[in-house]
Order: C-alpha cells, then sequence, then structure tokens
C-alpha cells in the first residue's frame, strides 16, 4: 500500500485526468458548434447542404477515432507540416482537440435532429406563416426547442467524449490513460490498484454528468 500511495508523489496522476478534462471542455463546445451547423445541414431544404451534412456524418460516424487522430497527427502534421504553436505539447494537445471535435459534430449533430423530429411540424408552418424563412424559423423556433428534446442523447454524447479523451494519447497527449500504462510499465505489482485508481476518476468525472443529464432532461422537457 506504500507503494501505491507513492506513485501520487512519482506521477501527476490529478494533472492527468485534468488534461482529460480539459480536452472535453474544449471538444464540446467544438463538437457542439460544429453539430449544429450540420444538423441545420441535415434539415435545410437545400439538397446540396443535405447531402453535405448526410456525408460527413456517415463518413465520420463509420471512422475509427484513432485513425483521425492518428491522420491528424502523421499526416496534417507529419507530411503537411501544419503546426498551431511551436510549443510540442501545445500542438499535439490542439490536434487532439480538432480530432475529438470533428468526430463527435457527427454525434452531436444526429443528436440535434432527432430533437427536431420531437417538434411538432405545425410549429415550422407556423413560423413560415408569419414570414420567417429557413434560417430564422430554425434559430428562433426549431432548435430552442429541439435542443430541449436532444438533452439526453447530447449528455450522452458529452459522456462518450469524456471517454474518449483517452484516445488523445495516440496523438502523444499526456492523458490519464497513457500515464497509467507508463505506471503499470514500470511498476507490474501494483497493476490492479493503478486501473482500479483510474477507473474511479473517471467514474468521478462521469457519474455526475448523468446525473445532470437526467435531471435537465426531466426538467426542460417539453409538455405535449
Amino acid at each position: 500500500m506504500n507503494g501505491f500511495l507513492e506513485l501520487f508523489a512519482d506521477y501527476d496522476i490529478l494533472g492527468a485526468f485534468w488534461m482529460n478534462v480539459r480536452l472535453t471542455f474544449l471538444a464540446a463546445i467544438g463538437s457542439f458548434v460544429l453539430g449544429t451547423i450540420l444538423a441545420v445541414f441535415r434539415i435545410s431544404p437545400v439538397g446540396s447542404l443535405r447531402s453535405i451534412g448526410t456525408a460527413y456524418v456517415n463518413t465520420v460516424r463509420n471512422t475509427p477515432l484513432t485513425i483521425i487522430m492518428v491522420l491528424g497527427v502523421l499526416a496534417v502534421w507529419g507530411q503537411l507540416q501544419i503546426t498551431f504553436s511551436s510549443d510540442f505539447d501545445l500542438n499535439f494537445f490542439t490536434y487532439a482537440v480538432i480530432s475529438l471535435t470533428l468526430y463527435h459534430a457527427a454525434f452531436v449533430c444526429e443528436a440535434i435532429r432527432s430533437g427536431v423530429n420531437t417538434v411538432p411540424l405545425g410549429q415550422a408552418e407556423a413560423a413560415r406563416a408569419i414570414g420567417l424563412s429557413f434560417l430564422p424559423a430554425a434559430r428562433l423556433v426549431v432548435l430552442p426547442q429541439a435542443l430541449r428534446g436532444a438533452i439526453t442523447p447530447l449528455g450522452n454524447t458529452l459522456i462518450a467524449l469524456t471517454k474518449n479523451t483517452t484516445v488523445a494519447a495516440a496523438a502523444s497527449v499526456a492523458e490519464a490513460s497513457g500515464l497509467m500504462r507508463t505506471m503499470i510499465e514500470f511498476n507490474p505489482d501494483l497493476m490492479i490498484y493503478i486501473f482500479l485508481t483510474i477507473a474511479i476518476g473517471f467514474c468521478i468525472i462521469v457519474i455526475p454528468m448523468g446525473i445532470l443529464t437526467t435531471w435537465l432532461s426531466d426538467k426542460l422537457a417539453v409538455a405535449r
């Protein structure tokens, strides 16, 4: 047990989890913005926009996140030499955030689109009846109601995003799962304790998200 406690002195476990939290926060914002835009594309009356949205969602959702992450590091950074910072760690952190954003935006898009399906058709018809075009009607009438109906799938996407931040290790980002492998490599006799520490850490982060999602879903549910 003393050896296990020494791990907290030898390794920055809390700092590694903080990296996962930062990745989650920034990628959640980015994927929500991009996902909302894609959702508008998906419900747009313009056929070309619907095709773009559909192609993006179908392509990205069926591509492993690890492939997207490695593609960013090896192709965009390694071959095209596109960098965001002279700081090595910050540059890879940025690539990880972008990869997580691009991947989860497809799921956010479908979550919001599922919320749009809960909005009565008469709402959009009423918006058009008072002279609103597609974008104002979507922004003022449809999306606000759709977001209320999409709280649960959006919450599930956020939870998945949090767990998927462990893939950032493929982009050389020092997050919790990468630290876990390092600790197990040099302390194999403490493998079970190390695994339980990382697992409990993620539970502490994810479980409140699930509780908050359930509460918001009940609180903001649209009465029919």
